[in-house]
């Protein structure tokens, strides 16, 4: 069991970790102090949803269609190019640095929807928790603590960010602060689905 478990944590942790779209925004929300732990608990329910859908068959049934494959893809072109548009914005006109402040926080509601759409819009997140994660898992002698070593690398690592971003937002608050991060979530979501453009 504590090495299926093992397993789980290890490549959930490689992977989780390294899909960038959905790290840069949890940060961004962690720095505004906004509805950050809200966003980092939906990431990780998402996250053992996918881990679990995969391991017990999810992954099977993707790789044998291309077409839903296809469609997470392009749907996944758009929306990363379209939030990299308007991170760029933030960045580039003046009035952006201060819509944080002057226009208050946006709504629970509109912050967890970004998040889904950030989180199930982009096919990396299929290809790597589901697919990757999930097949893994299902060879595993035990799956259920797999699945469970899995979503614990979720766990630490999205809470860990939330608190840790939201404890350095005091130091981080500067304009040109705000810009720069707003120039990297621009170029992550760009590079994303740039990859996504030239994926064969």
């Amino acid at each position: 069991m504590w090495h299926s478990y093992l397993n789980g944590l290890l490549v959930g942790a490689g992977l989780i970790i390294a899909i960038g779209a959905q790290n840069a925004f949890v940060l961004a929300q962690s720095l505004r102090r906004e509805h950050h732990l809200r966003v980092a608990a939906l990431c990780v329910l998402c996250d053992v949803v996918l881990v679990t859908a995969g391991v017990f068959g999810l992954a099977t049934l993707l790789l044998q269609s291309p077409m839903l494959l296809a469609m997470a893809r392009w749907g996944g072109v758009i929306f990363l190019f379209w939030y990299g548009f308007r991170a760029l914005l933030r960045a580039i006109r003046p009035q952006g640095l201060t819509q944080v402040a002057d226009a208050g926080p946006r709504s629970r509601r509109a912050v967890l929807l970004t998040a889904l759409a950030v989180t199930l819009l982009n096919p990396h997140v299929y290809l790597d928790t589901v697919l990757l994660i999930g097949s893994l898992g299902a060879q595993q002698a035990e799956p259920g603590a797999y699945t469970l070593g899995a979503a614990s690398a979720s766990l630490v690592w999205f809470f860990g960010l939330a608190l840790a971003a939201a404890w350095l937002s005091p130091w981080l608050a500067r304009p040109a602060t705000w810009r720069l991060l707003d120039l990297g979530v621009a170029t992550m979501m760009f590079g994303v689905a740039a990859q996504l453009l030239l994926a064969h």
